[in-house]
C-alpha cells in the first residue's frame, strides 16, 4: 500500500506496532465503559445530541463501507495508488467514528431495541457479529495498515502477507460495517427504543 520504502521500527517489527496500537485502542474504549476514564472529558448530552451522534455515526460508517468496497476494486484492478488513498481515508473515518462513537457513549447513553421478538433476536445477533467483528479486527486493520505505511508495493507483494491479511481485514470490517448500518436502522428508525442514560451492559448504538 506505500508508495516508499520506510526503515524503522515500524517496518522492522510490525507486528510488535499493531500489538501496542492494540491495546492502546482497546484500553480507551474499555477505559471509557468502565468508567475509567474520567467523565468530565465527555461533553453532557442531551438525547437530541445522542441520536445525531448517532445519526452521523451511520454516515460514517456507511461512506466507509463504500471507501472499503472502492479500495478493494482499485487493488484488484492493480490501481496501487489509489488503493492507498482509500486505505488511509478508511482508517482516517474508523478513528473518526470512534470519537463519535466513545461521545455518544460516555456523554450520553445508549438505546435499547424495542420490538417483535422474533426480530429482536435477529437484531441482538447482528449486533453480537458487528460487535465481535469491529473487536477482533482491529490488530487485523492495524497490521495491515502498518505494513501498508511501511512497505513498497514491490515488498507488499514478495515479502510480507499483506494481500491475504488486507483481504481478511476489508472483508471483516465491511461486515461489520454493513452490519452497524443495519441495526441502526432497525433501532431508529423502522422500530422503537428506549433510552439508557448510562452505560449498561453492550452498547446498543
Amino acid at each position: 500500500m506505500a508508495t516508499a520504502s520506510a526503515s524503522g521500527v515500524a517496518k522492522e517489527h510490525p507486528a510488535a506496532i499493531t500489538a501496542i496500537l492494540s491495546v492502546v485502542g482497546y484500553a480507551v474504549v474499555i477505559g471509557t465503559f468502565l468508567g475509567v476514564v474520567p467523565a468530565r472529558v465527555f461533553p453532557e448530552l442531551t438525547l437530541q445530541q445522542v441520536n445525531r451522534l448517532a445519526d452521523a455515526i451511520a454516515v460514517v460508517n456507511t461512506i466507509n463501507t463504500a471507501v472499503l468496497v472502492v479500495g478493494w476494486y482499485w487493488i484488484r484492478n492493480d490501481e496501487v495508488k489509489k488503493h492507498a488513498t482509500a486505505m488511509v481515508t478508511s482508517f482516517a473515518l474508523i478513528l473518526f467514528f470512534l470519537v463519535l462513537y466513545l461521545t455518544k457513549i460516555g456523554g450520553g447513553g445508549t438505546k435499547e431495541f424495542v420490538g417483535p421478538q422474533l426480530v429482536y433476536y435477529a437484531y441482538l445477533a447482528m449486533l453480537a457479529i458487528h460487535i465481535i467483528l469491529s473487536i477482533v479486527s482491529v490488530p487485523v486493520v492495524l497490521y495491515a495498515l502498518v505494513l501498508g505505511l511501511t512497505h513498497t508495493p514491490a515488498e507488499l507483494r514478495t515479502e510480507t502477507p499483506h494481500k491475504r491479511i488486507g483481504r481478511i481485514a476489508a472483508g471483516s470490517w465491511i461486515l461489520s460495517l454493513s452490519l452497524g448500518v443495519v441495526t441502526y436502522l432497525l433501532l431508529n428508525h423502522v422500530y422503537d427504543w428506549e433510552f439508557v442514560a448510562a452505560f449498561v451492559g453492550v452498547p446498543l448504538w
